[in-house]
């Protein structure tokens, strides 16, 4: 299950107290300070790992806090410090303090470290306070003390390919048909509720991660549909594969579906809406044989095709020439 939202509570540990102390030894009367300092508490750190594909684990354990630094002792010993709480995020996570608003950082690497409650450091021993006009010191400080936030985590799938639109134009059956991904496919439209990832294998030295985005309708720039809420997550795909559905069950035209698609993208996002698209007619099994190349060629004329790609989800015709189109795009 992908859920690309969280909210989670981190809270750094505290700094370790400064010891005061003074070294006691038998014939030794004037010792002198030995209070050690305390330890450092430990930082909240987000670490982007490519192995976790969602941020439902934060969603079940919202808190995460680091451990406190140990006071100093005497001797000159260091308290230890806290332990580091580290929690893996996937990739393409935006972080954004919940107080401020301030985004913090785009998690979109390998092993990008954000270190978002810092712990406090540990205070001084009376060692520390030695001099030559103050031998015997009595002070010492307190360690820092904690930092804590509430953080906003919002998830941007970084993919290859992002399949959309027309709410049942065949995208979760396509890329059930490229790739081991199960979306849910039914004869009725928003049967996709959330984005899927695809791997599709082209052969062993080439694969594509493929995005199954929530139908798009019209208004969904403004919030209308499923679609809105999951626009962003096209923003991160190389490409777009805009798949038209030649022979939609309520009867519209599959030109002006395209076009009312295109129209959401321009409304929503400039920069998404001039990514590098492919065009394939799905669904072609469908069409009657003898009006299948007319039907096609009409299509292709009015949204001026080149080349025209068609294929079928349903019974995997064309699906090579289309997944080659991909590479092509996406690699050049």
């Amino acid at each position: 299950m992908l859920v690309d939202r969280a909210r989670i509570f981190v809270r750094s540990g505290k700094g370790g107290d400064g010891c005061m102390s003074f070294r006691r030894e038998k014939y030794i009367p004037k010792g002198g300070p030995n209070g050690g300092d305390g330890g450092d508490g430990g930082d909240v750190i987000l670490v982007g790992d490519g192995s976790v594909g969602t941020l439902l684990p934060l969603t079940h354990r919202p808190h995460y806090r680091a451990g406190h630094g140990i006071q100093g002792k005497g001797s000159q010993m260091h308290g230890a410090n806290g332990e580091n709480k580290v929690v893996k995020v996937p990739l393409g996570t935006l972080v954004t303090d919940e107080h401020t608003g301030m985004l913090l950082a785009d998690i979109s690497e390998e092993g990008q470290v954000l270190i978002v409650a810092n712990g406090g450091k540990g205070g001084w021993g009376n060692e520390h306070f030695k001099s030559a006009t103050n031998q015997a010191p009595r002070e010492t400080t307190n360690g820092e003390p904690i930092e804590e936030h509430i953080l906003r985590l919002e998830l941007k799938l970084i993919a290859d390919i992002g399949l959309v639109g027309l709410p049942n134009a065949g995208k979760s059956t396509l890329l059930s048909s490229i790739s081991a991904a199960t979306p849910k496919v039914a004869d009725y439209p928003f049967t996709t509720l959330q984005p899927h990832l695809g791997i599709a294998e082209l052969d062993v030295n080439r694969r594509l991660i493929v995005a199954d985005i929530p139908g798009l309708i019209e208004g969904a720039a403004d919030g209308a549909g499923l679609g809105h809420r999951f626009l962003k997550h096209i923003e991160r795909t190389g490409a777009l594969l805009h798949l038209i559905d030649v022979m939609p069950v309520d009867g519209s035209d599959p030109v002006s579906n395209y076009r009312a698609i295109r129209e959401e993208l321009e409304r929503y996002s400039k920069e998404l809406a001039s990514k590098d698209e492919i065009v394939v007619l799905n669904k072609v099994d469908l069409l009657m044989p003898d009006e299948r190349d007319e039907t096609i060629a009409l299509i292709a004329a009015e949204l001026k095709l080149d080349p025209v790609i068609t294929c079928s989800g349903a019974t995997r015709e064309g699906i090579r020439e289309v997944l080659e189109q991909a590479w092509t795009l996406t690699k050049k």
